[in-house]
C-alpha cells in the first residue's frame, strides 16, 4: 500500500523537504551530503518507482557536485548542486539565501540539456574550461540558461547522462505513478518531526500545502473518524483511508455511476456508451477494452473487462481525457498545398530577450523560438566591425551578436521540434560588402539545406508546399530585377522606371517606421539602396515587395511576392477592403509586424489577422501575455509544427468571406465548467495564502464572435473547485474561433490575479453531446505569476471536498454565499450566511444542517429557519 511504503522509508530529519511537482517546499537549508551514498535515503522510494536506484550517475547527482556557474568572462562561481530525493528536483547553493522556491529547479522545467560549449554564454565566456567540462541546461519559458563547468569531464557526463535519464522517465510516468509520487512528497513535507505518522496540526499543514483552507472543525471530523487507535495520530491504514477520503470527487462519481448502474463498475459496453456520449472519434468496443487495460488499477476488474472509480478517475485526468482532441496533437493537416495556404508561426525581433529599447540580444532567443514551433524568425542586418555583419536593433542600446553565429544556430535548431521550412526574415542595412558576407555564411553554414533555386519553373502559379520543403531554409529579401543581376557586377536598385528599387520595394512605412527611419544618415540610406546580387541570388520564393493594390493585377500572378504590413496598415485594410484582403492572401504571403512604437516590445492581437488569412503574424515572443496565449493554441495543433492550414474560406481565390461581415449565427457553443485540480498557489512562500478560483472563458475569432464570460469564484479552494456552470456562446465563423479558459484568483478590491490558461483552436475541442463536457485542462499551462512558469500537463491531485468550500445562493442574493461551519452541538454545524435585505439591517445570520452518518455525503437541511436579532423567518435555497 502506499502509505505502508512510504512508512518504511521515510526520510531522515537532517534531510532537506523534497520539492513537490508544482509547490515549493516551505522550508530548504543546504543539504549536508549523506555518508551512505544515498543508499538509505527515503527519497530511493521514487527513484526505485523510475527504475533509477541503482543508476550511478542518479546516485553521484543525489551525493552532489560542485560546480561552477558561468555568467561572465569574470563572473565564474562555484556552487553546490544536488538532485533532490523526488528525483524531479534540483536544490543549488546561493550566496545569499532567497526564498525556498528560489533554491530549486525542476527537471520537468528543463528544455534541453547541452553538452560543450553549446551555448552564446558558453562560446563567449567559457574558453577558460574546456568542452569536456562544460554543460549547458535551457530551460523552457523565459528562464536563462545555466551554464556550468565540473571540475572533471566524467562529473560533467554524468550530470547530462542524469539529467536525461530523469527527464526521459518524467515522461514515461504513468497517471497513478504521477499520483502515488505525488502524495508521496506531500506527505514528507508535513510530516514536520518525520516519524511516519501524522498529528492534527500536520494535517492541516497537509492541507494548506495542497492549497485547500477547510474548516478545523470539519477537518478534524474528518481526522477523529479516521484515528482508529484514538491515540490523536494517523499512521498505517489510517492516513490511507484518510487520504482515500480526501481524493473523493462527488461530482465525478456522479458521472460515473450514470452510465455504471447498481453494480458501480463500468463493462466495456457501459464505458462504450459514455465515449460515445462524449462524441469521442473512433469509440469502439475495442476502444473501450484498450481504455479498461491502460487506465484500470484493480487487476482482477482488469481481467473481467471491468473499469471501477479509480480506473475512470485515472482516464478522465489522463491525456486521453483532455479537451484537446489527441487526433490533432500530431501532424493531420494536408501538409501538400501551397505555403499561402497555411498559417505560419512567426516572430518580430528574434534576437532580443526582453525590451527593443536596451534590451539584450542573443543567439538563444532563436532556439527558443525554434523550440516553440517558429518557422519564421527576423535577423536585423547592420554594419559590424572587420568585415563582419551584425543583428541588433538600430539605433538603440540593444547588444549586438554576429550575424554567422545566428545563421550556426539556425542550422542546429531550426528543426528539432519541425521539419516543416523555416522562413529567415531579412532586414537589411548593409552594404554591398558586408552583404556578399551575409550570402557567403548562408550558403557555407546551411549548405544544402538552403533553398537556392527554384524546385520547378523559375516563376512558378503558386508557392510550393511544406512537405516539399522539408528540411529546407528560405531567404525574404529584396531582390534584383531578374534582367539587371546576370553581370555579376554591384548594381544600383535602379529600376526601369527610374525609381529607387528600395523605394519601390521597401516593406510598408507607416508613420512609426518612418520615425524609426528618420535617424538613419545619408550614407546608411544609400548602402540600403543597394542590392548585393549574391544576396540576391538566394531570394527565391520569398520576395519583399511594397503592396501597392488589393486587386490582381491582369498579367500573371505574383506568388512568390511577400508585402509586409504594420499592424496599424493591416488593420485599415481588413475595415475597408475584408474580402479583396482575403483574397489576396490566398495567393501570396503577407506577414505582419507590431508598431514601432512598441518600445517595451508589446504584442497586438494575432487573431484579427489571421481573421483575414495573413500568414505570417509576426510577435514578439519574448513578451508574455495574451497575446502569446493564442498564438501558442493556434499552434498547438498540428504535431505543434508551425503550419496550420487555413479554413477553405480563406484559401480559396475567389472567396466571399469579409471578417467584418461574417453573416448570422451558425454555431452555439455550451461549455460546461465541472472542476479543477491542484491549482498552484500564488504565493508559495506564505502557507495560508489559498486562491478563490473562477474560470473565465474567452471566445477569440472574427469580431463578432469575440465574447467571455465566467464562473463563480469558489472560496478558498484551489485544490479540487467546483462550479457545475455552463456558459454558452453564439458562433459565426467557428472554424476561425480559439477558446481560452482562463482561471483567476478573484479579489473584490483590486483586480484578479492570474492563475493559469489553456487556449487551443475550436476545431480540436472534443465535442461532447448536451449534458456533460469534460472539463478543460486547465494543468496544461498553468503559470503562477508572469513571466509564465509551466507546469506538466494534467498533474494528478488530491480530490474531496468541505465545508467551508461550499456555495449556496439564496433567492434573495443572486451571487453564492460562501459557507464557515461551526459545531453547535452534537452532530449539528451551524453555517452563517450573509443574506442582504432591504427589509433588515445588514448582518449575520445562519442556517443549521445535519451532516449524514457519511461525513462527505451531501448536506441535508435540518431546519430552514435564519435568526437575526431575536427575529425568526423562513428562507429556502435557490
Amino acid at each position: 500500500m502506499l502509505c505502508g511504503r512510504w512508512r518504511r522509508c521515510r526520510r531522515p530529519p537532517e534531510e532537506p523537504p523534497v520539492a513537490a511537482q508544482v509547490a515549493a517546499p516551505v522550508a530548504l537549508p543546504s543539504p549536508p551530503t549523506p555518508s551512505d551514498g544515498g543508499t538509505k535515503r527515503p527519497g530511493l522510494r521514487a527513484l526505485k518507482k523510475m527504475g533509477l536506484t541503482e543508476d550511478e550517475d542518479v546516485r553521484a547527482m543525489l551525493l552532489g557536485s560542485r560546480l561552477r556557474k558561468i555568467r561572465s568572462r569574470t563572473w565564474h562561481k562555484e556552487r553546490l548542486y544536488r538532485l533532490q530525493e523526488d528525483g524531479l528536483s534540483v536544490w543549488f547553493q546561493r550566496r545569499i539565501p532567497r526564498a525556498p522556491s528560489q533554491h530549486i529547479f525542476f527537471v520537468q522545467h528543463i528544455e534541453a540539456v547541452r553538452e560543450g560549449h553549446q551555448s552564446e554564454g558558453l562560446r563567449r565566456f567559457g574558453g577558460a574550461f574546456a568542452p569536456a567540462r562544460c554543460l549547458t541546461i535551457a530551460f523552457k519559458g523565459r528562464r536563462k540558461n545555466l551554464d556550468l563547468a565540473a571540475p572533471t569531464a566524467e562529473e560533467a557526463q554524468r550530470w547530462v547522462r542524469g539529467l536525461t535519464k530523469l527527464r526521459a522517465r518524467l515522461d514515461a510516468m504513468s497517471q497513478r505513478e504521477r499520483l502515488d509520487h505525488w502524495i508521496h512528497s506531500y506527505l514528507h513535507r508535513a510530516d514536520s518531526n518525520q516519524d511516519s505518522k501524522m498529528s492534527f496540526k500536520e494535517i492541516k499543514s497537509l492541507l494548506r500545502m495542497v492549497n485547500v483552507d477547510m474548516n478545523d472543525m470539519y477537518a478534524y471530523l474528518l481526522f477523529k473518524e479516521c484515528d482508529h487507535s484514538n491515540n490523536d495520530r494517523l499512521e498505517g491504514a489510517e492516513i490511507e483511508e484518510f487520504l482515500r477520503r480526501l481524493l473523493k470527487r462527488p461530482e465525478l462519481e456522479e458521472i460515473f455511476h450514470q452510465y455504471s448502474g447498481e453494480d458501480r463498475v463500468l463493462s466495456a459496453p457501459e464505458l462504450l456508451e459514455f465515449l460515445e456520449d462524449q462524441g469521442e472519434e473512433g469509440a469502439t468496443l475495442a476502444r473501450a477494452q484498450q481504455l479498461i487495460q491502460t487506465y484500470e488499477l484493480n487487476e482482477t476488474a482488469k481481467q473481467h473487462e471491468l473499469m471501477t472509480l479509480d480506473g475512470f478517475m485515472m482516464y478522465l485526468l489522463s491525456p486521453e481525457g483532455a479537451a484537446l482532441d489527441t487526433t490533432h496533437t500530431c501532424v493531420f493537416q494536408d501538409m501538400n498545398q501551397p505555403l499561402a495556404h497555411y498559417f505560419i508561426s512567426s516572430s518580430h525581433n528574434t534576437y532580443l530577450t526582453d525590451s527593443q529599447i536596451g534590451g539584450p540580444s542573443s543567439t538563444e532567443a532563436y532556439i527558443r523560438a525554434f523550440a516553440q514551433g517558429c518557422r519564421c524568425v527576423e535577423l536585423d542586418c547592420w554594419e559590424g566591425p572587420g568585415g563582419e555583419p551584425v543583428i541588433y536593433h538600430g539605433h538603440t542600446l540593444t547588444s549586438k551578436i554576429l550575424f554567422r553565429d545566428v545563421v550556426q544556430a539556425v542550422r542546429e535548431h531550426a528543426f528539432t521540434l519541425s521539419p516543416y521550412p523555416v522562413i529567415l526574415s531579412l532586414e537589411n542595412h548593409c552594404g554591398l560588402e558586408q552583404q556578399a558576407a551575409m550570402a557567403r555564411h548562408l550558403r557555407t553554414i546551411l549548405g544544402d539545406m538552403l533553398v537556392t533555386q527554384a524546385l520547378d519553373s523559375p516563376n512558378p502559379e503558386e508557392l510550393p508546399s511544406p512537405e516539399q520543403l522539408k528540411g529546407r531554409v528560405l531567404v525574404k529579401g529584396k531582390k534584383l530585377p531578374a534582367a539587371r543581376s546576370e553581370d555579376g557586377r554591384a548594381l544600383s536598385d535602379r529600376s526601369e522606371d527610374g525609381r529607387a528599387l528600395s523605394d519601390r520595394e521597401e516593406e510598408e512605412e507607416d508613420d512609426d517606421e518612418e520615425e524609426e527611419e528618420e535617424a538613419e544618415t545619408a550614407a546608411q540610406r544609400r548602402l540600403a539602396k543597394q542590392i548585393s546580387p549574391e544576396l540576391s541570388a538566394l531570394v527565391v520564393y520569398c520576395h519583399a515587395t511594397r503592396l501597392r493594390t488589393l486587386h490582381p493585377a491582369p498579367d500573371a500572378p505574383q506568388p512568390c511576392q511577400v508585402s509586409s504590413l504594420s499592424e496599424r496598415k493591416a488593420k485599415k485594410l481588413i475595415r475597408e477592403a475584408g474580402n479583396s484582403f482575403v483574397r489576396h492572401n490566398a495567393r501570396q504571403l503577407t506577414r505582419v509586424y507590431p508598431l514601432g512604437l512598441r518600445m517595451n516590445s508589446a504584442n497586438y492581437s494575432p487573431q484579427e489577422m489571421w481573421n483575414s488569412g495573413c500568414q505570417l503574424v509576426a510577435l514578439n515572443f519574448q513578451t508574455p501575455g495574451y497575446e502569446m496565449d493564442l498564438n501558442a493554441g493556434r499552434f498547438l495543433v498540428n504535431g505543434q509544427c508551425g503550419y496550420v492550414l487555413k479554413p477553405a474560406c480563406l484559401r480559396q481565390p475567389d472567396s466571399t468571406f469579409d471578417p467584418e461581415d461574417p453573416g448570422p449565427p451558425r454555431t452555439t457553443l455550451s461549455i460546461q465548467v465541472l472542476t479543477a485540480q491542484q491549482l498552484p498557489k500564488l504565493n508559495a512562500e506564505k502557507p495560508h495564502s489559498i486562491v478563490d478560483p473562477l474560470v473565465r472563458v474567452e471566445i477569440h475569432g472574427v469580431p463578432a464572435d469575440c465574447a467571455r464570460q465566467e464562473t463563480d469564484y469558489v472560496l478558498n479552494n484551489g485544490f479540487n473547485p467546483h462550479w457545475g456552470q455552463t456558459l454558452q456562446f453564439q458562433l459565426r465563423a467557428p472554424e476561425l474561433a480559439l477558446v481560452r479558459f482562463v482561471v483567476e484568483d478573484y479579489d473584490a478590491t483590486s483586480p484578479n490575479d492570474f492563475v493559469g490558461q489553456f487556449t487551443l483552436p475550436l476545431s480540436s475541442l472534443k465535442q461532447a453531446c448536451p449534458g456533460w463536457t469534460r472539463p478543460p485542462g486547465y494543468a496544461e499551462d498553468l503559470r503562477p505569476g508572469c513571466p509564465p512558469h509551466r507546469v506538466p500537463p494534467h498533474t494528478p491531485a488530491f480530490q474531496g471536498r468541505g465545508l467551508t468550500v461550499t456555495s449556496y445562493a439564496l433567492h434573495s442574493n443572486p451571487h453564492p454565499a460562501p459557507l464557515r461551519a461551526q459545531l453547535t452541538r452534537p452532530g449539528v454545524l451551524r453555517v452563517p450566511v450573509h443574506i442582504p435585505c432591504r427589509a433588515l439591517s445588514s448582518g449575520v445570520r445562519w442556517w443549521e444542517y445535519q451532516p449524514p452518518a457519511h461525513p462527505l455525503g451531501p448536506i441535508s437541511p435540518l431546519t430552514r429557519r435564519w435568526s437575526h436579532l431575536g427575529a425568526e423567518g423562513c428562507l429556502g435555497p435557490s
